[in-house]
């Protein structure tokens, strides 16, 4: 089973490569906020509880995420069978520890950590241009500037964590997007 999560800041490419990643290897995508928007769509139990909290603009407790990931992998064993890729998940250090806890008690574990990298005016430039491209409202220069702040504040310590695990794989995310995936299916096929 192959374990994968693509780690990067807002514009590096995550979702164009998850989707390369998913094509070739046949992982299950498992995207939290697509997730969370099924399950208040559907007004399941979870789905209540974190829309009480998106409401208030709370960020969803990190139990509360992986009892949300633990549903969804326990649903899909099927689907996940060849193993999963994780995108924009997990976000801080206690949820990374907490995604080891629930992956092995269904007995796996993380494979691998695709860090794309990419220089923050660069990130910009692209998320400006996403925004003029599919009129995303958040997809302007405060609210990018905003998010990447909250992700070198929270998100970009879990490189660290991951480093000294031996999971994570330095990807340089500019230039050609098949060029970039071929660099990830290069670690990927060693894994």
């Amino acid at each position: 089973m192959l374990n994968i999560v693509i780690f990067g800041a807002p514009g590096s490419g995550k979702g164009t490569q998850s989707e390369r990643i998913i094509e070739r290897y046949k992982l299950m995508h498992i995207s939290t906020g697509d997730v969370l928007r099924d399950n208040i769509r559907r007004g399941t139990q979870l789905g209540q509880t974190a829309k009480q909290y998106i409401d208030k603009g709370q960020l969803i407790p990190d139990q509360l995420m992986i009892g949300i990931l633990a549903d969804v992998l326990d649903q899909n064993r099927q689907a996940a069978e060849h193993g999963v890729i994780f995108d924009g998940f997990p976000r801080t250090i206690p949820q990374a520890e907490a995604l080891e806890t629930m992956l092995a008690e269904r007995g796996t574990a993380v494979s691998a950590v695709i860090g794309l990298e990419v220089p923050e005016q660069e990130l910009i430039e692209r998320i400006l241009l996403r925004g003029k491209q599919t009129g995303r409202s958040d997809d302007n220069l405060e609210t990018v500037q905003s998010r990447l702040q909250v992700y070198h504040n929270q998100t970009s310590p879990l490189r660290e964590f991951y480093v000294g695990k031996g999971l994570y794989h330095p990807i340089n995310g500019t230039g050609d997007i098949d060029e970039i995936f071929a660099s990830i299916a290069n670690v990927i096929d060693k894994l």
